[in-house]
């Protein structure tokens, strides 16, 4: 009976969460000038609020059904066979990479001084691995206004201690993910997506992400969608997927879930290293790593969020294609995003570079913009290699990288996020009008 009234008592917590948040969490008014418009943020109804408190009424700390069921379902949206939960995107950047040093990977392993060609207009977290790895980064230029990698350079930076390409989506916009695949079958080279801001963009009919070897996802609440903190690394390939999660989950050779034995059948059999021969296997350690997982009750949260992802990515396309319609008089003094050829981008935000013609500079019209409560960001790091934290690293540079710095010093975006309507994008849009023909 204990069982049936707890169930009954869980069902009472559902609705009373579904009431609570009725009246926690109303639908805001928007007030021109006096309401915040975030340049991104989390959308969520009663069914992540329930989902939440129904995972943690299991009061299973780690990570069990609502992570099985999540890393099936995100799996299964990409079309691929492995999806692996961890705790945030960054550590899916670092577990991606760092499972290429294994070296169950014999002669393809990456080795310390090795060269990983990636962009300096980005994220920290899709180079620092290479750092933290003892890899050289080579940095390339971008193009303007795709903000992508300039694939015509990839043979101007190759050489021959060249082993991986690792690069990011940059604002949902996919890189030319096929000729950068190409390049790297053609010269045996891993390829790491980063696709943390590029949930359901495709490139000819694919998605980013299915391009390379490995592919990378965060649910920071900024993006499309949301575990509060989280992140996923994606694979098609067996070994790929249990070389991150040994590093993941310290290290270990064991591949049991957490409260599981014995999965292998031979925990007290196997003979590794110079350990004695049936030493446990789930104290038996293959790799240097680290604790990087997810709770259930983030994962929880995906689990909700991951139903409602197809209408937030039409929600990020119809808000960009607004945008873009209203702000195209204003080309003489912006260049407006370009998608790259044959892609259908999941915008994250909406990116614009402010040209020499222009009468107001980025800085002015970004102030402006901060001061009507409209947020904005720059394109992340503009130029990594002018970042206090990276001088006197060592990296190498391929050729120029002159519209980097371009990036650097005239680019500014806003949100186009699903939390964002019609009266937003409109105020968003007459604001920008006025910042530069005040």
């Amino acid at each position: 009976m204990s069982e049936i009234r707890a169930e009954t008592l869980r069902a009472q917590i559902r609705q009373l969460v579904f009431e609570y948040h009725r009246e926690a969490f109303p639908a805001p008014a928007f007030f021109p000038g006096a309401t915040a418009i975030p340049f991104a943020g989390r959308v969520f109804d009663a069914d992540e609020v329930q989902t939440l408190v129904d995972s943690s009424l299991d009061f299973w700390l780690t990570a069990g059904r609502f992570a099985r069921e999540f890393e099936r379902d995100f799996a299964r949206f990409f079309g691929l066979r492995n999806a692996v939960l961890v705790n945030s995107g960054s550590s899916a950047d670092l577990l991606a990479l760092t499972a290429l040093t294994s070296p169950r990977l014999g002669d393809r392993a990456l080795q310390s001084g090795d060269e990983v060609i990636t962009v300096a207009a980005g994220f920290p977290t899709t180079v620092n691995p290479i750092f933290q790895n003892g890899l050289i980064p080579v940095f390339v230029d971008v193009d303007v206004p795709t903000y992508n990698i300039d694939v015509t350079l990839l043979e101007a930076a190759l050489s021959p201690r060249t082993r991986a390409v690792m690069i990011a989506h940059t604002l949902g916009n996919p890189f030319d993910a096929e000729r950068v695949a190409e390049f790297c079958r053609k010269h045996n080279l891993w390829l790491v997506e980063d696709c943390c801001d590029a949930v359901g963009s495709t490139l000819n009919g694919k998605l980013a992400g299915t391009f390379g070897d490995l592919a990378t996802v965060s649910f920071y609440p900024a993006h499309h969608m949301t575990m509060g903190e989280g992140g996923c690394v994606l694979t098609n390939a067996p070994l790929l997927k249990t070389l991150v999660e040994s590093f993941r989950d310290w290290g270990r050779d064991c591949w049991c879930e957490p409260g599981k034995d014995n999965t292998c059948g031979k925990r007290f059999d196997w003979q590794c290293g110079e350990l004695p021969c049936g030493y446990d296997h789930k104290y038996t350690y293959s790799h240097i790593g680290y604790n990087l997982k997810v709770t259930d009750m983030q994962a929880a949260v995906g689990v909700a969020q991951l139903k409602k992802l197809p209408g937030f990515i039409a929600a990020r396309r119809a808000n960009f294609k607004a945008l873009y319609a209203a702000l195209k008089d204003l080309e003489e003094y912006l260049i407006l995003p370009e998608a790259t050829p044959g892609s259908d981008p999941s915008w994250f935000g909406f990116p614009l570079a402010v040209r020499p013609a222009s009468p107001k500079s980025r800085n002015e019209i970004v102030r402006f913009l901060e001061a009507r409560r409209i947020q904005t960001r720059l394109l992340f790091a503009g130029n990594l290699t002018r970042q206090p934290a990276y001088l006197g690293k060592n990296f190498r540079v391929a050729g120029s990288l002159e519209r980097t710095d371009f990036v650097m010093n005239n680019v500014f975006w806003v949100g186009v996020y699903p939390g964002l309507g019609e009266p937003h994008l409109d105020y968003i849009q007459s604001s920008i009008h006025e910042a530069i023909r005040q």
